[in-house]
């Protein structure tokens, strides 16, 4: 398919489309609204179900029901309507139902405004719901991995019949950039586990509820058999210029595009920075991460936040090599000067 000039938000649609998504579920909110629009646009022209719910719980429990009988399913939010879909995401974890979830941060908390932020990271990667549960949670970085990585979900969706969130900040969504995108999913077939209303499948049940204990322990030790899976198989990361690198930068999302900017204006000052850009924020990449303890002099981490990965950052390091934070928050992002001068003070 020929390359198109598209949102972020455009390209997830899109993307799952291709994926062979059947139901979108959701209720529009900035800066997530274009998902909305998009989807209420296109799944309907290709006769499949597009339904703007009454509210961002209906839609997540919509999600729920739709998934329970077998069909690729999605839904959108921004931060506080995420907030409101934390317990039907619980409910989905623990009944093992795969569905995509998309979050497009906003600022917060409350209300806060609709700039670009990164604070929604406890939120989603580590369980914002109630339980023992966890998110495969994706930070594309580019229009193109919008589309790229909503693919994957849905891969990974089914592959461990597990919910996988999209977390992006509003930049990505909002920004415009040539997508190639790829042919279309074809061919694929109902799980056996589906509930279809017929009496072949009469006998499956989707159930999050044990209420003998030691069957509900024996349920979670079930699924975090499979989040152990998931640090062994599925972990993600981009490195650049880490090869000579004496301070390892970290970021995810539009800061990581902003340090990769940062990281020349080093070099051009001879400052030996790269960067390890985490993919996946669940899993997270904490042993490539800690490796570079061997060979560097510190670690560089920025957000836009008051600083929430960074704390998955120094657990991985443990204390081998110092861990420098430099964060923005309130949709204030830092510019590529900002960050080449915090790195400079380190080195």
């Amino acid at each position: 398919m020929a390359k198109q000039f598209i949102k972020g938000n455009d390209a997830i649609v899109k993307g799952a489309l291709l994926a062979g998504c059947e139901c979108y579920f959701g209720y529009p909110i900035t800066p997530a609204s274009e998902i909305a629009h998009a989807a209420a646009k296109y799944f309907p022209l290709l006769g499949r179900v597009f339904l703007q719910a009454e509210s961002e719980i209906a839609s997540i429990q919509m999600v729920y029901g739709a998934s329970s009988a077998g069909r690729r399913v999605m839904t959108a939010s921004s931060s506080p309507g995420i907030s409101l879909k934390q317990e039907g995401i619980s409910y989905c974890a623990g009944s093992e139902l795969p569905c995509v979830i998309i979050d497009i941060s906003r600022g917060g908390p409350g209300l806060g405004n609709i700039a670009p932020e990164q604070s929604d990271y406890f939120q989603i990667v580590k369980g914002g719901g109630h339980g023992a549960y966890k998110l495969l949670v994706l930070a594309p970085a580019s229009a193109q991995e919008m589309c790229d990585l909503t693919m994957l979900a849905f891969d990974l969706a089914e592959k461990y019949r597990n919910p996988v969130c999209i977390l992006a900040d509003g930049y990505i969504g909002q920004m415009m950039e040539p997508v190639e995108f790829p042919e279309p999913l074809t061919g694929r077939e109902y799980p056996d586990w589906a509930v279809l209303g017929n009496k072949e499948t009469r006998q499956n049940l989707i159930n999050s509820i044990y209420l003998d204990p030691i069957e509900l322990e024996n349920h979670i030790l079930k699924l975090n058999g499979k989040y152990e899976r998931m640090k062994k198989e599925e972990v993600r990361f981009e490195k650049y210029k880490t090869d000579d690198a004496e301070i390892i930068c970290i970021g995810y999302g539009v800061v990581s595009r902003l340090l990769k900017s940062a990281i020349d204006e080093c070099r051009n000052k001879g400052i030996k920075a790269g960067l390890l850009r985490p993919i996946t924020l669940f899993p997270f990449p904490e042993k490539e991460i800690r490796n570079f303890a061997e060979s560097c002099k510190s670690y560089f981490v920025s957000e836009l936040s008051l600083g929430q990965m960074v704390e998955d950052v120094k657990l991985a390091v443990n204390g081998l090599k110092p861990v420098h934070f430099y964060g923005r928050t309130g949709g204030v992002v830092p510019s590529v000067t900002e960050l080449y001068q915090q790195i400079e003070k380190i080195r």
